[in-house]
Parts: structure tokens; C-alpha cells; sequence
């Protein structure tokens, strides 16, 4: 499980930019640059529940059938950013 965002569950090898950003410009192993760039998220208020619906959205826009995102995203709130407690 540790090669997909800790954030939103995309598989790092997928993102673009190779992983997000800590403060101090170094790449992050644990989440994409969708979810986490210079230290911090980029939706810092957001619940894993709305993840999953963004998530599902997205991925409905490309293309994959609303019950697959639902099981794509279905493990969103067991990732270690939603272990934490929020800010």
C-alpha cells in the first residue's frame, strides 16, 4: 500500500509529477502532487468521505462507471492521512 497516495489511493507511478512536495522542495513518498505540495494539502479541510465522492467524480469524468470508482475509492478513509487527527 505504499506505493499509492496516502491521501487520495492514485498509484504514485501515475502521477505526473512524480509525487508532491514537502516544504523544502523534496518529494514526497507517501503523496501525490493532486493532495500535497510545499508541506502541506492542498485541500487541507477536506473529509475522506468527500475524497472518495471527489475521487469517484474525477474518475467518472474519465470514463469509469460510478460503482468501479465507488470500489477504486472504497479504501480511501483506512490511508494514513485519514488515521490523523484533523487540524
Amino acid at each position: 500500500m505504499k506505493n499509492i497516495c496516502q491521501s487520495c489511493g492514485m498509484p504514485l507511478a501515475k502521477d505526473p509529477m512524480g509525487g508532491g512536495t514537502h516544504a523544502d522542495g523534496s518529494k514526497s513518498n507517501r503523496y501525490c502532487s493532486f493532495c500535497y505540495q510545499d508541506g502541506a494539502f492542498i485541500q487541507p479541510t477536506m473529509t475522506a468521505p468527500e475524497m472518495q465522492r471527489f475521487c469517484i467524480g474525477k474518475l467518472g469524468q474519465m470514463g469509469v462507471p460510478r460503482p468501479l470508482g465507488w470500489l477504486l475509492t472504497r479504501n480511501i478513509p483506512t490511508l494514513e492521512r485519514w488515521q490523523q487527527p484533523a487540524p
